[in-house]
């Protein structure tokens, strides 16, 4: 018997869907469509392939290899909710067939740039060495506890990646009246200098920064590309933030070289997660240390639903999505991404 409505199949583990959903979006999600979701971990295989041919949405990171696509026939849109674009989906059969593959990573700049720039200020001030310091009873006053404190007022920034994140903290340092200069392989000059920001090579953002974020998503290409070399080009009085991938920084020799006291840094992201208890990043004192947490707040995954079910309404209104980031058959399959749970 025809549905009187679509069928949006939800399977959004690692997310849940009172989590991404508020009451209100849940509403109209179901408004748009029979919602059939399961909540209880992965989707099982037999529940996915009983419904997928009737299927118009899939919301979730499930795997469709070819065969599953090829039964899904109504199939208009996969969202994944976790951020990446994962290696479990025929993109190009879908980009043959015009299937949205969406993720809705952007919710999560603005969280990303925000501790960002708190961490920057926490660096550059020696705000958390304080706060150890004066517990410890071998605080010092004044200027001489501010021997290497500068402002981030004026300080030159270097980002290194410019999209989502690094746009996002671009506008945050609009009142700090920051030179900005930015390396992005994979953006022409003229879109950087519209956001106010001097493109530059990679060896001059790191060499002449005094405040460098990195942003830089993973590709096949650039894969620890910010080795010992690279690294030790940062000057010693600067501050350097990993807030992307682990995996575009050589991480043992980053840690070494923190250790040295080569430069002050922080890290949002660890090769692997959780940490192990013993591994050396826990005794840098010079690095300040988050787990994973720049992203993961109850703002971005309500505002996940939110791009589903405006995304979504579009589509089945005959018309492309403006909120979630669309895969590019250019560059998908440059993109190294694997699943996290928090990001």
């Amino acid at each position: 018997m025809p549905r009187d409505k679509p069928l949006i199949l939800a399977d959004p583990t690692p997310r849940a869907m009172d989590l991404i959903f508020a009451p209100a979006e849940r509403a109209k999600l179901e408004r748009l469509g029979d919602v059939i979701a399961h909540d209880q971990g992965p989707m099982p295989d037999a529940m996915v392939d009983r419904h997928l041919p009737e299927a118009t949405i899939l919301v979730g990171q499930t795997a469709m290899p070819k065969e599953r696509l090829d039964r899904a026939r109504s199939l208009r849109a996969i969202f994944n909710v976790e951020g990446n674009f994962l290696p479990n989906i025929d993109y190009d059969t879908c980009f043959q067939r015009g299937i949205h593959v969406l993720n809705c990573s952007p919710v999560f700049a603005l969280p990303v740039a925000e501790l960002a720039l708190g961490a920057a200020i926490d660096l550059a001030r020696d705000i958390s060495k304080a706060d150890r310091d004066m517990r410890a009873g071998r605080e010092t006053y004044g200027l001489d506890s501010n021997r290497r404190a500068f402002l981030l007022t004026g300080s030159p920034v270097g980002l290194i990646g410019f999209g989502d994140l690094g746009r996002a903290l671009r506008s945050l340092l609009v009142p700090f009246h920051c030179p900005v200069k930015v390396y992005d392989p994979w953006l022409p000059e003229r879109l950087i200098r519209a956001h106010d920001c001097v493109p530059a090579g990679l060896d001059e953002v790191l060499g002449t920064s005094r405040v460098i974020f990195v942003f830089a998503g993973v590709t096949r290409e650039n894969q620890g590309f910010l080795g010992r070399r690279e690294l030790a080009l940062i000057r010693p009085d600067s501050v350097f933030l990993l807030m992307s991938r682990a995996a575009v920084v050589a991480f043992d020799a980053f840690v070494e070289l923190v250790a040295a006291g080569r430069f002050r840094a922080a890290t949002d992201v660890f090769p692997e997660e959780p940490v192990a208890s013993d591994h050396p990043v826990r005794r840098l004192e010079d690095m300040l240390l988050s787990a994973h947490r720049a992203g993961g707040m109850m703002e971005a995954f309500r505002a996940i639903g939110e791009i589903v079910v405006s995304d979504a309404a579009l589509i089945l209104a005959g018309l492309p999505p403006v909120s979630a980031r669309p895969a590019q058959r250019e560059t998908i399959g440059r993109l190294r991404s694997k699943p996290v749970s928090i990001s």
